[in-house]
């Protein structure tokens, strides 16, 4: 089994050498991530929830960089990243399904290769990411994802597309910086002797004054990454203006990094650096819940609106991983995946308007229902499940933040950050007001619906992964029930 863990994460590498040799792109990107999503599907079904520690390890022998500095390549699962390698999968699989055919007519011949290339490296590096279980290996599988994302944002993109992309590689470029920072000062807070960069050999060390200094380095290139509230206004404009199946991924999967790190680093090794901090960055994810979702309210386009309230929604990730306790962690890990799910659905829903009616300005969609309906009823069911409707997955998440920091003795913060609540279904069922009811408008009037399974199948997938997580959340909450005890 360790080896088919290591089979997921090279079969979209394979992919990439094998189209550079002028393999058809296409069929090989979506053979690597079927081979990726059966192989995390077996994975997960012989996972033991009951077993501590990392299980399906591989590794080789450590790298000594010097008398003091050691790296190792290895991967292994637990109940922490387990749900977001299979998130990973998932949605690496729809955003694939979900490339336009054009990507691939006469015109765009040369370009089909270099458009799949840069998608696989997104989701070989997001999957690296999560499974590494060093810290350097970490960090630079991180950076290999956010590479091919500039690139394809700057050529294949919409709008404003060198704009944003120039905005968020210096955005992302600068919190990278940070965190190394804040990787290098958790490194060398541990006492002589004890350091390390190996998750499964680090122990809670730190005394309390070196904790509190190296906290806010790691929560703020984290939370540049995360588009935490101040350093967010680079997440809207690149997912509005990235192709749909890179807003997918981005969204969807890479930026739960920032949480997945601080989980993995500020939760068990710095808690009281974390207490020390609290009341701060509570004030900034009320921020994020509050200000940008009133600025969400006001957004006149339906790209803008997603990833705006996409930036929202990390605020709520925040509040669960500063509640520190078992029930909002858990929550913590069951958001990031309905939020995942919900998010790719959404976006790449929205690229399917634009590509159809050439237009996602609200003043020129609407009656969008009429025309369209199983498009129109896959989207509604993305916009429940980021307002929280019960029975889809981002309520359970939610309401276990919620209990979390209520019972942390977070109150303040807890009933402010409801509001969020009301904005979102404020918002989100505005946007499905204007564009799909009403009077058919010519724009919408162009568009076809869903009428081919290859079309239909990404993002069923999407929704039949939101309705079983909501109606069963302990699909994914037994595997962190050894780690949180929830």
């Amino acid at each position: 089994m360790s080896e088919l863990l290591l089979i997921c994460l090279a079969s979209p590498l394979a992919a990439v050498t094998a189209i550079a040799f002028g393999a058809p792109a296409r069929k090989s990107a979506l053979i690597a991530a079927l081979v990726s999503l059966i192989g995390t599907l077996v994975l997960a079904i012989n996972f033991d929830p009951t077993a501590s520690g990392y299980q399906f390890v591989t590794e080789t022998e450590p790298l000594a960089l010097d008398s003091f500095f050691n790296i190792q390549f290895a991967v292994g699962l637990d109940g922490i990243n387990l749900p977001l390698v299979l998130l990973t999968s998932v949605v690496g699989l729809a955003a694939i399904l979900a490339v336009p055919s054009r990507i691939s007519s006469e015109e765009n011949q040369a370009g089909e290769g270099g458009y799949f290339i840069n998608l696989l490296l997104i989701l070989f590096g997001a999957m690296g990411a999560f499974a590494s279980l060093d810290l350097f290996y970490l960090y630079i599988f991180h950076e290999v994802a956010l590479i091919p994302t500039f690139l394809l944002m700057g050529y294949w993109g919409n709008g404003d597309k060198r704009f944003s992309a120039t905005q968020l590689a210096l955005y992302l470029m600068t919190g990278s910086l940070i965190l190394l920072g804040g990787i290098f000062a958790f490194y060398f807070s541990m006492p002589e002797g004890m350091q390390t960069m190996d998750l499964r050999e680090m122990e809670a060390v730190m005394d309390g004054k070196a904790q509190s200094a190296v906290l806010p380095l790691l929560v703020v290139g984290f939370g540049i990454l995360v588009s935490l509230f101040p350093f967010h206004s680079w997440a809207p404009s690149a997912y509005a203006n990235s192709p749909a199946p890179v807003a997918m991924l981005h969204a969807g999967v890479l930026k739960k990094f920032g949480i997945y790190g601080l989980l993995r680093l500020a939760v068990p090794f710095l808690p009281e650096g974390m207490e020390s901090w609290t009341n701060v960055f509570c004030v900034l994810l009320l921020m994020n819940v509050l200000y940008v979702g009133l600025v969400t309210i006001h957004q006149k386009k339906l790209d803008f609106l997603l990833g705006y309230s996409s930036v929202m929604h990390m605020g709520y990730l925040f509040l669960g991983l500063f509640s520190m306790k078992a029930i909002g962690l858990s929550g913590v890990i069951l958001l990031m995946v309905g939020h995942g799910l919900s998010t790719a659905l959404l976006f790449g829903l929205a690229g399917e308007i634009r590509d159809r009616a050439g237009t996602l300005e609200f003043s020129k969609l609407g009656g969008l229902a009429t025309k369209a309906p199983l498009l129109s009823f896959l989207f509604i069911i993305g916009a429940m499940a980021s307002i929280g409707l019960p029975g889809l997955a981002n309520f359970s998440g939610e309401i276990l933040i919620y209990f979390g920091a209520w019972e942390a003795g977070l109150y303040w913060v807890t009933a402010m950050s409801v509001l969020g609540i009301v904005i979102s279904a404020v918002y989100m069922l505005r946007a499905v007001r204007s564009v799909f009811y009403g009077e058919l408008s010519p724009e919408s009037g162009r568009v076809n619906d869903l009428v081919q399974w290859k079309e239909r199948i990404p993002y069923l997938i999407l929704v039949v992964g939101l309705i079983l997580v909501g109606i069963y959340p302990k699909l994914i909450l037994k595997w962190s029930e050894t780690l949180f005890g929830a």
